[in-house]
């Protein structure tokens, strides 16, 4: 009974820290009070149960406001849409309508598909535009002002979307976000936090210090924001249907906030670059982890690919015997990743453009391989760790939302604006922000990106190129029949998390919400370091991989906000998992 007592206290204790501010390193945490499995599946909440439908994203609202659609007689396809309007509103650091993402979609008749509406590249963008005369990178230019910004795709992909596989027209899934923005909401206190984290930020540009901040202060949690100009886009999308924003009213606006910048040149980003953006339909991904299916997503996501690679190498271990958590399976955990990212920064980039080794990234056979560079009892340096050649074997702020309907349709979508408010640049008139997705390119090929990732040549920059991005929304089989679904935000960290909450499940029997709560580890490959979640791994464990001669840092509060839906065993009841990390949550009926 001590040992379980102290275990909740260890997750009281973890579930508060990656809920709370930022704050100084902490002691390390006794070994009395440090977590079992047991114990964890315990303590952690409840999944949220729904006979007929779910929807989990990070925001009560907008997951009312896709239970309301699914109420209302709406496919999962109708409701996601709902759900990706409404977040432009509720969660405008990541939520939006000026950045992209991508969806997959499994139908209950069993057809599965996925949409890419990632940003492109616009007319004027080229290999050396982010460089200066000697050949380097200019400081911020692919993250801040308006050379930042990539095409949007949000609206492209989701009006897509709803037109190929949904029930119900634009204006009945738009209405709910006009009338949230028009009217306004009360702030929620993830959104306070992520103002106040943002301040010094969004004051910088007018538009966006006028809007998202109230007499120059973040707004505080309860008082109610309302965003006049976010509702006249809508109602002009409803009006005129979403082309107003490629075609319409909307294009001019973002246009002529690109040529403000511009101050009389060419503007960056102009009506033709928009007129000409186009969502595309892909194949999904597949393979198969311990005899369950699994549907991803495909390049210009890495995360499908990385996250295949590193199921492939894992799936040899028993990674049951040795435990959640424990020093051997966090060991083979984290070789797996760094061969997978070594890989990423090398290969992976927009298949329209450049050969993408795809078949052999993804082969078992090239799994075999990689297997036999791994060492059970020492950890492999960076360094000495090279992508691999798979050809022989061919034959921050992000946010992600999981909704299931009554008859087994179910979405799974994962969109940005790529940094946190993305450039943080508001266009006049509209209301909404504009993305950073070019830095998502390799600004410099060969030096690492905002997050630290290394980025070689395949994903170089170019005109209608789509960035590489680690997104990975995932759909699992049991016996050919939705078992679950799931993504996170969170840059390069969502291919680990999302890796981690499938293992979670299928190796050690976890439900979706156990499987969410569960502390996440992360290797990158460069910088040659394991990141964890503060008490996330046992003393003895940090200090038996130590000895095998890992790198730790516990400097991340938190990673990930997965967002998932588990149908249950034998009653085909909607599980709905949301994380804790940023008060996600769940709503079903």
């Amino acid at each position: 009974m001590r040992k379980l007592t102290s275990s909740f206290l260890s997750l009281s204790l973890f579930v508060a820290l990656i809920a709370a501010p930022s704050s100084p390193a902490f002691a390390p945490v006794p070994a009395a009070l440090m977590p079992t499995a047991r114990a964890y599946r315990a303590a952690s909440r409840p999944p949220v149960r729904g006979r007929y439908g779910m929807v989990s994203s990070v925001s009560e609202i907008a997951s009312q406001t896709g239970a309301e659609v699914l109420k209302r007689g709406g496919n999962a396809i109708d409701a996601a849409v709902a759900v990706g309007l409404a977040l432009s509103v509720v969660w405008p650091s990541a939520g939006n309508l000026g950045g992209g993402g991508f969806m997959v979609i499994r139908l209950a008749n069993g057809k599965a598909t996925t949409i890419d509406y990632r940003e492109m590249g616009p007319a004027l963008a080229h290999r050396n535009v982010y460089l200066d005369k000697n050949g380097e990178y200019i400081n911020e230019s692919s993250t801040y002002g308006h050379m930042a910004s990539g095409v949007p795709g949000t609206v492209a992909g989701l009006s897509y979307a709803l037109e190929k596989y949904g029930t119900l027209k634009w204006a009945d899934v738009a209405e709910p976000s006009r009338k949230l923005a028009a009217d306004g909401f009360p702030v929620w206190h993830q959104l306070e936090r992520s103002l106040k984290g943002a301040e010094r930020q969004l004051s910088r540009y007018p538009e966006t210090k006028r809007i998202f901040l109230r007499d120059g202060k973040p707004y505080e949690a309860g008082e109610i924001f309302r965003q006049p100009e976010l509702a006249a886009t809508f109602e002009r999308m409803i009006k005129n249907g979403p082309k107003d924003f490629y075609t319409g009213k909307t294009a001019r606006l973002i246009e002529e906030s690109m040529r403000r910048a511009d101050k009389g040149g060419k503007p960056w980003m102009t009506m033709d670059d928009l007129a000409n953006y186009r969502p595309v339909e892909r194949e999904p991904l597949r393979t198969v982890y311990r005899g369950h299916e699994i549907i991803t997503m495909p390049p210009p996501s890495s995360g499908g690919v990385a996250m295949i690679e590193m199921l492939n190498i894992l799936e040899r271990y028993d990674l049951r015997s040795m435990g959640a958590g424990s020093s051997k399976s966090t060991h083979y955990l984290v070789e797996a990743m760094r061969r997978a990212f070594a890989d990423r920064a090398e290969y992976l980039g927009d298949p329209d453009f450049v050969k993408v080794p795809v078949a052999g990234l993804i082969s078992r056979k090239y799994a075999d391989h990689l297997a036999t560079t791994i060492n059970p009892d020492q950890a492999s340096t960076s360094e000495s760790v090279k992508h691999g050649n798979p050809v022989p074997y061919e034959s921050d702020e992000t946010t992600h939302f999981t909704v299931v309907d009554k008859d087994g349709n179910v979405v799974t979508n994962t969109y940005t604006l790529n940094d946190s408010y993305g450039n943080k640049i508001t266009v006049e008139g509209a209301g909404f922000l504009l993305n950073n997705e070019m830095d998502d390119f390799a600004p410099k090929p060969g030096s690492p990106n905002f997050y630290g990732l290394i980025q070689g040549e395949s994903n170089a920059v170019a005109a209608r190129k789509r960035p590489l991005s680690s997104m990975t929304p995932t759909i699992v089989l049991k016996d050919g029949n939705l078992w679950f679904a799931v993504g996170s935000p969170g840059g390069p960290t969502i291919i680990n998390t999302v890796t981690q909450v499938i293992i979670n499940i299928i190796d050690y029997g976890m439900d979706i919400q156990q499987a969410i709560d569960w502390p996440r580890v992360h290797h990158q490959w460069m910088p040659d370091e394991i990141r964890y979640e503060p008490f996330g791994l046992a003393p003895d464990v940090i200090t038996r991989l130590l000895q095998m001669g890992h790198k730790l840092t516990d400097k991340p509060r938190h990673m990930g906000d997965a967002e998932g839906i588990m149908i249950e065993d034998k009653t085909t009841i909607r599980l709905g998992g949301s994380d804790p990390r940023l008060d996600g949550k769940s709503v079903g009926y």
